[in-house]
């Protein structure tokens, strides 16, 4: 599965199963296919994720010998700024819609 997350306040983000999964655990939700994120709950879900971000995670698999992994900062940015921008619209983020 892949996920899209839209929101009217900036552009959309995009990620495999795998890590938006892992993001959407991360904020202490369920994955679904469907959901949305209200501004309300914005300010803790960015707090979750910027924690997890600061520990620096590498995300398992898809190493390649002699490369770099992508790390867990790198694949959360994209989101973290998507909330930031959505949060100070004030408008939901939303994805499988």
């Amino acid at each position: 599965m892949i996920y899209k997350f839209r929101s009217k306040a900036s552009g959309d983000v995009i990620m495999l199963g795998p890590h938006g999964d892992l993001l959407l655990t991360l904020i202490g939700r369920e994955p679904a296919p469907q959901g949305i994120i209200e501004p309300d709950a914005m300010a803790a879900a960015l707090s979750a994720l910027r924690a997890a971000a600061a520990e620096n995670a590498s995300t398992p698999g898809g190493e390649v010998e002699g490369e770099t992994p992508v790390g867990l900062r790198q694949r959360l940015w994209p989101m973290i700024d998507l909330l930031e921008r959505s949060l100070a619209a004030r408008e939901p983020v939303v994805w499988g819609v």
